[in-house]
Parts: structure tokens; sequence; C-alpha cells
């Protein structure tokens, strides 16, 4: 049987909660001297974006302030173009873009009596 819409929620919610713990008490500068920590990073927001993308857009227009295009692209790029990722950019997603998802997926569970 193939994950459910809640199972990816599910799935967003653990990496951005792995995401936390691994970064917790980074700053910008520890995180970008630390290679292992930035694939490690990567590597979750790869499952974070692909999961997102297999979200319906019906459910996605529920949360027009979220951008799931440039989610995609991003998770594309962690992909395919991997040799580019910037760590100024991997540090403002998780900063300022994760948030919104994660309340969004929280939202969504628990009206889905998760």
């Amino acid at each position: 049987m193939p994950p459910s819409v809640d199972d990816r929620f599910r799935d967003i919610l653990d990496a951005i909660a792995e995401l936390d713990d691994l970064l917790q008490g980074y700053d910008f500068e520890k995180f970008s001297r630390e290679r292992r920590t930035r694939l490690l990073t990567e590597r979750l927001l790869e499952i974070v974006c692909e999961a997102s993308r297999s979200i319906p857009d019906a459910i996605k227009q529920g949360e027009p302030t979220i951008d799931w295009r440039s989610m995609i692209d991003f998770g594309n790029l962690l992909r395919h173009a991997y040799h580019s990722t910037r760590a100024d950019t991997v540090w403002e997603i998780i900063r300022n873009r994760l948030p919104p998802l994660q309340a969004f997926a929280e939202r969504r569970l628990h009206q889905s009596g998760e």
C-alpha cells in the first residue's frame, strides 16, 4: 500500500524534528564549517521536499504562504545539482521556510485525527 497523505506529513515532521535535533546549538558559522552536518541536513531536506511533492495540489492550496514550487525545485537541486548547493541557502530554508511547513503539517494531522 503506498504512503497516505498523512504518512507524507509525518515524514515531513519527522525530518524537521531530526533537523531541529541535529542543529541544536548551531549558528550559521558552525553549520557552514561542518560538511558532514550540511550533508545530513541536505538529505533531511530532500526527504521534506520529496514528501511535499506527493501532497495533492488541493491540499497545498490550503496553505498559499508556502512556496511549494520552490520546495520541489530545491529537492531537484539536491538530487541533481548537489555540487552547487550553498550553505547560506540551506540555512535560510531551515530558519525561514520550514517553520510554516511544520505548522501546516501539524494542523493537517491534527485535523485528520492524528
